[in-house]
């Protein structure tokens, strides 16, 4: 097949995350695998417009801010009349409606997930506003075209919205778990979680802090990777609840630190509102390491409650304090779970997750042409 595949961001992108990886994963193998695959991406500044990374030809035009307003002009220029076979939308910031972009290829789009009103408790009102609209038309806009989520909750979501279930396809991410291994010899002799992901108002981290301020246990620590323009409010309530170095801010960090970090992490934990699946937590239970967490759409299908962790509602803090001292009083209790974890990472592989595209690709591509 020769497949071009849209997204705002690709994996080098500084601010890639999640989603960037779960796309990588996928077309790196599709391009291993024989196929000619293209990514159209936003870029930032300085970066190199094309590059070629483990077979993927990577085209980068304008930003995170602007991708939207040259995307589709750089399909006509440049892409448009390559024959792809499929157009892969990946819808994990804004549509790009790219069933209205010229060509023959069938489109197919794939969800992470979907911001709708969350988007109000990250942005202001009237980018919050633009995000949920832009969200609006996509039953319309969209209409018979195959649709790919990576969890049955972003799958609920789109029928919700007026996509049938039957255009919807559910296939969860892998995890590298081969590179994310346990180390029980690194895990912290005291009580240690960690929150690794963006510091976003919308991510919860928040929650996590008040959490960890309730624990009776002054030798439990906190540590903050990620980088992101809610840090300052975030330290700032850290300084608020006297937690001192208790809480550690690490920022970016390095592939070998975020292992290093999810070993020796008593649990990982995760307390937003709502994620497409919760990469992080699977990285995690590959490592060994339980996960605390909202049971919130997406992270619920990424945690077994009660065996490879503790779903608690979401926003409820006393309810995730309970679960992370239940953790940090018995040592055993995460060496239990966190055996159970890497049995469950374990099922989740990346060739699954990408053969199982492949397969629905070339089932689309051979209708050829659009409905």
């Amino acid at each position: 097949m020769r497949i071009c595949a849209v997204n705002w961001q690709d994996i080098e992108n500084p601010l890639g995350g999640g989603a960037e990886t779960h796309l990588h994963e996928i077309l790196e193998r599709l391009a291993a695998w024989g196929h000619e695959v293209v990514l159209l991406c936003g870029g930032w500044p300085g970066c190199p417009p094309r590059v070629t990374r483990r077979g993927l030809e990577i085209h980068r035009v304008g930003t995170r801010q602007t991708f939207a307003l040259h995307a589709h002009r750089y399909w006509d220029r440049h892409l448009a009349d390559r024959g792809f076979d499929v157009l892969y939308e990946d819808i994990n910031k804004m549509p790009l409606f790219t069933t209205r972009w010229r060509g023959p290829q069938r489109v197919v789009v794939v969800v992470p997930h979907l911001f709708g009103s969350a988007a109000f408790q990250e942005l202001n009102p009237v980018l919050a506003s633009a995000v949920w609209l832009s969200e609006r038309p996509i039953p319309w806009m969209y209409r018979g075209v195959p649709f790919q989520a990576i969890s049955e909750s972003t799958a609920d979501d789109l029928v919700a919205r007026g996509i049938p279930r039957g255009d919807v396809v559910v296939i969860p991410p892998g995890v590298s778990f081969d590179h994310y291994t346990p180390d029980p010899a690194a895990r912290a002799p005291h009580p240690t979680f960690a929150y690794l992901g963006r510091l976003k108002k919308y991510k919860g981290v928040d929650l996590v802090i008040r959490a960890f301020a309730r624990l009776a246990r002054p030798d439990a620590v906190l540590e903050i990777a990620g980088a992101g323009d809610f840090r300052p409010a975030l330290e700032a309530l850290a300084r608020s609840l006297d937690l001192g170095a208790r809480v550690r801010f690490l920022g970016f960090v390095s592939e070998a630190e975020k292992l290093a970090l999810l070993r020796r992490s008593w649990a990982v934990a995760l307390a937003s509102p709502k994620e497409g699946w919760g990469l992080t937590n699977v990285e995690a239970e590959a490592c060994g390491t339980p996960v605390v967490a909202s049971d919130s759409p997406g992270i619920r299908e990424s945690v077994r409650n009660g065996e490879t962790g503790f779903l608690v509602p979401h926003g409820d803090v006393a309810g995730l304090a309970a679960a992370m001292g239940r953790l940090a009083a018995s040592p055993a209790l995460v060496q239990e779970m966190g055996t159970r974890a890497r049995a469950f990472a374990e099922t989740f592989t990346w060739d699954r997750c990408a053969r199982e595209t492949e397969a629905h690709l070339t089932r689309v591509a051979a209708h050829g042409g659009r409905r």
